[in-house]
C-alpha cells in the first residue's frame, strides 16, 4: 500500500518540473501575489483531474490479461520517458485565464485544464492501472505536484530559475524508463517466459 503512495509521489513530482503547469504556478504567483489561494487551486484542480485520471487507469486495467496490461504500462511508461524529455512552453490562452476570475479560481479552471492531456494525467492513468490502491495513487500524484508547485509558488521567479530543468527532466525520464523495464519484467514472468 506505501508502494501506491510513494512511487507516484515521487514519480509525478519529477515530471512535474519544468512542466507546463509549473510554469502556470510561477505565472499566476507573480500575477496574484495570493500563495495561499493559488496553492488551494492547484489542490482541489489536481485531485479532480487526478481521480479522474486515476478511476481511468483503474477501469481500463479490467479489460487485460495482467500479462497484457503489463505490456501496455511497459510501452506507455517508455514513450512517457521520451514525452519528458521535451521541455513544456507555457500558452498563452491558459495563461490569459487569470484577467477573469480571482487567485483560486484561476488557478482551479487553469490547472485542471492545463492538465488534460498532461504527461502528469498520463502518468496516473498508467500508475492507477499498475498499483491497487487507487486512492493512494491519486493522493500520491497529488502530493507529487504539490512537491513541485508549491516551492514555485512561494519562492516566484527565483526558484523556477535556479533548477537545472534539463537534469531534473532527465531524471523523471530515467524513472520512467525504470517502471518501463519493471512493467517488461513483470508481462515476463506473468506470461511465464521467466520464473
Amino acid at each position: 500500500m506505501l508502494e501506491s503512495l510513494l512511487v507516484p509521489t515521487a514519480i509525478v513530482a519529477l515530471a512535474e518540473i519544468g512542466d507546463k503547469t509549473q510554469l502556470l504556478a510561477l505565472i499566476l504567483a507573480a500575477r496574484f501575489r495570493k500563495p495561499w489561494p493559488i496553492i488551494a487551486g492547484i489542490i482541489a484542480a489536481t485531485l479532480a483531474n487526478h481521480a479522474a485520471a486515476g478511476a481511468v487507469g483503474a477501469w481500463v486495467s479490467t479489460f487485460f490479461s495482467a500479462a497484457t496490461l503489463h505490456w501496455i504500462l511497459a510501452a506507455s511508461f517508455a514513450a512517457t520517458a521520451l514525452w519528458t524529455l521535451i521541455p513544456d512552453k507555457m500558452d498563452d490562452d491558459e495563461a490569459s485565464t487569470a484577467r477573469r476570475f480571482g487567485p483560486f479560481l484561476t488557478t482551479l479552471i487553469a490547472f485542471f485544464i492545463a492538465e488534460i492531456g498532461d504527461k502528469t494525467q498520463v502518468a496516473t492513468v498508467m500508475l492507477a492501472a499498475q498499483y491497487p490502491h487507487l486512492i493512494m495513487v491519486i493522493i500520491g500524484t497529488t502530493l507529487g505536484m504539490l512537491i513541485a508547485n508549491v516551492p514555485v509558488v512561494l519562492a516566484g521567479n527565483f526558484a523556477a530559475e535556479k533548477l537545472p530543468l534539463t537534469l531534473i527532466r532527465r531524471l523523471a525520464s530515467a524513472a520512467f524508463f525504470v517502471l518501463a523495464a519493471v512493467a517488461v519484467y513483470s508481462a515476463m514472468q506473468v506470461s511465464g517466459w521467466i520464473g
